[in-house]
C-alpha cells in the first residue's frame, strides 16, 4: 500500500492527490444516489454512462493535469494577489462550508424519506462544492510565487481541469419537480404550437386545443414526453462530453454546449412534424409503438451526429500572418 502510494504521489503531490480520491469517494456516493433515477426515470438513463466518462476524461487529461500540478510547485508560479486573493479566499471559504452543509442535508433527507429530487439535488450541489473547494485548498504551493492574475493562477488553471468531472453531475440529476414541469410545459406548447403553424402553412388544416391536434383523422394528444426534455437533457450531457474531450478552448466548449441544446430543440420540431404528418395519413393510431419510439431515438442520434460534424469545424484553425511568412521563407 505505501509503494502504491508513493508510485501515485511521484506523479502528483501527495495532498492534491489525497483530494483527489477523497472526491472520487464523493462521486461514488452521488453514483449510487443518482443510480435510483437512472433506473426509474427513462429520461435520465443515460447517467450510467456519466461515472464512466467522468472517469475516462480524468484519464485523459492525467498528462495535462500532471504538467499544472508541477507548474504550481516551480518558482515564480503566478497566483493572484490583492483583492483577488480575498475573493479566492472567500470562494474556497464557501465552496466548503456550504458544500458541506448541502451534502450533509441531502444525506440526513436520503436517510430519513428515501430517494428524492430535492434530497439528490442538494447531495449534487453539496459534492460539487466541496470537491472545488477540497482541490484549491490542496492545489500544491510554489515556494516562491509570484502576482498574476485570474486567468495566469497556476492553482485555478489546474482546478478548471476538473470542471466537466465535477459539474457533469448535475446533468445527470434530476431537476426539482417544479423546474421540471415549467421547462417541460414551456418546450411543450413550443412544439405544438410549431407544428400547428407549420401543417396551417402547407394548406393541411389542424387544429390547436391546448396539447392536442385535432386532424381530420382523429386526435393527437401531445405528451409530456414528446416535449423534448428527455433529449434536452440527453443533448447536453453528450455536447458537455465532446467539448471536454474534443475542444480547447472555453469559449467554444461553451457554444458547442449551447449548439447541443439548439440541436435538441430543433431535432424534436422535425419528431413532432414527422409524427403528426405520419398520424395525418395513417391515423392516430399509427404513431404509437415502434413508429414513436424510433422516431424518439433518432432524435437523439440526428443530434450527436449533427456536434460531431461540427467538431472538424469548431478545430479549424486558419493560418497566421507568422505561419504564412515562415512558409514563404522556406
Amino acid at each position: 500500500m505505501k509503494t502504491l502510494w508513493q508510485n501515485l504521489t511521484r506523479e502528483v503531490p501527495g495532498p492534491f492527490m489525497a483530494a483527489l480520491l477523497l472526491g472520487a469517494a464523493f462521486c461514488g456516493f452521488v453514483t449510487w444516489d443518482q443510480s435510483h433515477w437512472w433506473s426509474h426515470k427513462e429520461d435520465y438513463s443515460f447517467g450510467w454512462l456519466v461515472p464512466m466518462f467522468v472517469g475516462y476524461v480524468v484519464f485523459d487529461r492525467w498528462v495535462a493535469i500532471k504538467a499544472a500540478a508541477a507548474a504550481c510547485v516551480v518558482p515564480h508560479s503566478p497566483r493572484v494577489r490583492g483583492w483577488r486573493k480575498a475573493v479566492l479566499v472567500l470562494a474556497i471559504v464557501g465552496f466548503l462550508l456550504c458544500g458541506a452543509l448541502l451534502f450533509l442535508l441531502g444525506a440526513f433527507y436520503r436517510a430519513g424519506a428515501g430517494p428524492s429530487y430535492p434530497g439528490t439535488l442538494a447531495i449534487t450541489m453539496g459534492t460539487a462544492g466541496l470537491l472545488f473547494g477540497l482541490l484549491l485548498v490542496n492545489a500544491p504551493e510554489s515556494p516562491s510565487p509570484v502576482a498574476g492574475g485570474w486567468f495566469e493562477d497556476a492553482r485555478l488553471k489546474l482546478v478548471a481541469l476538473f470542471i466537466f468531472p465535477v459539474m457533469i453531475w448535475f446533468v445527470s440529476a434530476p431537476m426539482v419537480s417544479v423546474v421540471e414541469n415549467q421547462v417541460s410545459l414551456f418546450l411543450l406548447h413550443k412544439v405544438v404550437t410549431v407544428v400547428s403553424f407549420v401543417f396551417d402553412m402547407l394548406g393541411m388544416p389542424v387544429e390547436q386545443q391546448g396539447n392536442v391536434l385535432v386532424l381530420p383523422t382523429g386526435r393527437v394528444g401531445v405528451a409530456d414526453a414528446c416535449s423534448g426534455i428527455r433529449s434536452l437533457t440527453a443533448c447536453l450531457f453528450a455536447g458537455s462530453f465532446l467539448s471536454a474531450v474534443f475542444l480547447n478552448r472555453f469559449w467554444k466548449k461553451v457554444l458547442l454546449v449551447a449548439i447541443s441544446m439548439l440541436f435538441a430543440f430543433c431535432t424534436n420540431l422535425l419528431r413532432g412534424l414527422f409524427l403528426t404528418a405520419w398520424a395525418y395519413h395513417h391515423g392516430p393510431e399509427a404513431i404509437e409503438g415502434t413508429v414513436h419510439d424510433v422516431a424518439g431515438y433518432a432524435v437523439l442520434g440526428l443530434t450527436v451526429v449533427g456536434l460531431l460534424c461540427l467538431l472538424p469545424l469548431f478545430n479549424l484553425r486558419l493560418a497566421s500572418e507568422e505561419d504564412l511568412a515562415t512558409a514563404d521563407d522556406s
